[in-house]
């Protein structure tokens, strides 16, 4: 956008307007007024560079909004909306431009001038400017926002979000005069104005869909190849190798599926679902786990790469969340912080993180969270999500809730309400206001508004043939996922409060090997030692038919480390239970457990429990069994549901003494 002297410009423009005095010449002065659009300006006061400019509503024909940019290497300039005018409505214009051009910039110039110009002072009183007190209070607040006292600054933001009276353009100027770090504070203000943030750089958009593919292989490309992770490795090749395919599949060739090795291909003469695309994007992935590889992706114009396509991808959500993955990840470096602002995903995870879908929303708040090292100590790795608060509060969070899932399971499905059947009751209680795709997340969250409420996800597979990595099949045995887990709480704050498990089948193992683990390092005691309480949902503490019947299973042909280590006569099963069992009597930990009743549909050919009453019995604290199946174990047909009550219950009598304090 074209930026010029406001001296030079000004007065020429408004001397052309002053001569259009007539219909006739209304083409004329349309293009003249959108010349005043243009019209930009610059104030040098103690070093910095402000200035800001107002247009008016002219009639309901046209309307203005303008926008300031305060800071030091940038000058301002007015944003015109595109209108559509009537001819007929030319007719004094002109009178109009002028008065409220010059009364508007006089005020706020003055009124600017006046705060920059002035000491900063916390009580400043609005009162000392001669112009309304709103206008006066906006700039207050941004000069506040940018306070050295991070108090005042963390102050500042909290009212800029809270205010409800800005005018349109205000919001606009402010969008420019606020730094990056405001601009994250706003992001994590609950119902924050959405005014406040620039909109992205609209980036052109490609005639040809295999220009994009074509960048994303490139940047993939570019990325480092040698030393890799194994699973890095698997993926980049994949998705360069799927790429190459594309032009087989478009002319119908043969596509070959998986990249695990299995010897199957089926003549497709269109391209499959899943795109180029998500494979260029879940190898990104992988690649934003590793944090010399963000920096490529930043140095590379990943993120204005990203940008690009998920605005071009607005109708596939799983290629946006897969991007705000990486933006997650890659927010975990705080030196590409400015980066990402820079790019424009503040405004991006802004909205998203007002999705009423519980994935979106989370993928967006982890990022966020991430990038807020103002009121955020702890920072959230891959897998590890934050479901309650997700914005900032003034709420004092006094203790941690952790959910664990299972086999299959993942952060936000395990813990949705359950599913209901097609009966016109059902369905009523399907359409009710309080249905909840993520229990923990709207229920729990509102019940314990002082818990913070976590998730984890990490891959499950019931049989090697679904797995996404195969050559890591090491990585998905109990050992592994503890060591791997662990870490990744610790860095989440995971000990620093008093804590709640709640796991899920599998999940519930897990649960039990990382306590282990825990007590066993010195630097990972404050995980056990802050342990209030554990509530399983259809542990197979004792082990699992599914292991037997995956034998049988055309699905299962070849069971995975998960399903072998449920084996009911695994020893190594049995060597944990019993550990387990000796350290919850010597810690004198409350345990809940919830063991299902009813079978569970496995396929198309078996149905069976999966894991029995007497397997679910850990052998100390209260057992209830629950008529329903493995899956809906953990998913509460609503909020007054027994499963949900009884698991509310247990947690703020576990944590009495911490939720005692508001």
């Amino acid at each position: 956008m074209d930026r010029m002297s406001l001296a030079a410009y000004c007065g020429m423009c408004c001397r052309k307007i002053g001569t259009l005095g007539s219909a006739q010449k209304s083409e004329h002065s349309w293009k003249d007024i959108r010349k005043i659009a243009k019209l930009t300006g610059s104030l040098i006061l103690g070093g910095c560079v402000f200035a800001a400019y107002e247009i008016l509503a002219l009639r309901k024909s046209l309307s203005f909004d303008t926008q300031v940019v305060q800071q030091e290497k940038l000058k301002s300039y007015i944003y015109l909306q595109t209108a559509s005018l009537d001819p007929n409505g030319y007719q004094g214009i002109t009178y109009q431009v002028r008065k409220e051009l010059h009364r508007a910039a006089r005020k706020i110039l003055e009124t600017t001038a006046r705060i920059f110009r002035r000491p900063f002072h916390g009580e400043e009183r609005f009162s000392t400017f001669d112009a309304e007190e709103h206008e006066s209070a906006l700039w207050l607040l941004v000069k506040r926002s940018q306070s050295e006292d991070k108090k005042v600054r963390l102050q500042a933001v909290q009212e800029l979000a809270s205010s409800r009276y800005w005018r349109d353009y205000q919001y606009r100027t402010a969008a420019q005069a606020i730094d990056h770090r405001t601009a994250i504070g706003l992001a994590r203000s609950k119902d924050v104005d959405l005014r406040f943030f620039l909109p992205p750089v609209l980036l052109p958009k490609p005639k040809d869909p295999s220009c994009l593919e074509d960048e994303l292989r490139l940047l993939l490309a570019a990325l480092p190849q040698a030393d890799l992770d194994q699973c890095v490795q698997y993926f980049t090749s994949l998705a360069l190798r799927e790429s190459s395919q594309t032009i087989a599949a478009q002319k119908g060739g043969l596509w070959c599926f998986g990249g695990n090795g299995l010897p199957y291909c089926e003549s497709l003469s269109t391209v499959p679902a899943m795109t180029v695309e998500l494979f260029c994007l879940q190898a990104l992935v992988q690649h934003s786990k590793v944090p010399s590889h963000c920096n490529g992706i930043e140095s590379n114009k990943g993120l204005q790469l990203l940008q690009k396509l998920y605005h071009l991808r607005r109708d596939s959500p799983k290629i946006q969340r897969n991007i705000i993955h990486i933006i997650g990840n890659m927010a975990l470096d705080e030196r590409l912080h400015s980066s990402i602002s820079r790019a424009g995903w503040i405004s991006v995870l802004a909205d998203m993180v007002k999705s009423p879908r519980a994935m979106e929303s989370s993928h967006a708040a982890r990022a966020l969270a991430n990038l807020d090292r103002e009121t955020v100590q702890e920072k959230y790795p891959d897998g590890i999500y934050l479901l309650h608060p997700q914005y900032r509060t003034n709420e004092p969070i006094k203790a941690d809730v952790l959910f664990v899932h299972g086999l299959l399971g993942a952060a936000f499905k395990t813990w949705r309400q359950q599913d209901v059947e097609q009966s016109a009751t059902e369905k009523e209680v399907d359409m009710e206001d309080d249905y909840s795709e993520c229990w923990p997340k709207t229920w729990l969250a509102s019940d314990c508004p002082s818990l913070r409420i976590i998730s984890v996800e990490y891959d499950t597979h019931l049989s090697d043939w679904k797995a996404k990595c195969p050559v890591e099949s090491y990585r998905e045995s109990l050992a592994y996922r503890s060591t791997d887990l662990l870490k990744k709480l610790r860095t989440a704050g995971i000990g620093d409060r008093p804590l709640v498990w709640l796991s899920h089948s599998m999940g519930g193992l897990l649960v039990k090997k990382m306590l282990l683990d825990a007590s066993l390092d010195p630097g990972l005691n404050s995980i056990v030692n802050n342990t209030r309480g554990i509530v399983f949902y259809s542990v197979p503490h004792h082990g699992s038919r599914l292991a037997e019947y995956s034998i049988n299973a055309r699905f299962l042909l070849f069971p995975s480390v998960e399903v072998k280590e449920l084996s009911q006569d695994s020893p190594a099963l049995k060597a944990l239970n019993d550990d387990f069992l000796s350290f919850v009597k010597d810690k004198s930990l409350p345990v809940l457990s919830f063991a299902e009743m009813l079978p569970t549909r496995v396929g198309r050919m078996l149905s069976l429990h999966v894991v029995p009453v007497e397997s679910s019995d850990l052998g100390i604290g209260e057992l209830i069994p629950v008529e329903v199946s493995h899956l809906n174990i953990c998913k509460p047909k609503n909020k007054d549901s027994f499963l949900y009550q009884h698991t509310l219950k247990f947690i703020q009598k576990t944590l009495a003494r911490e939720l005692g304090k508001q």
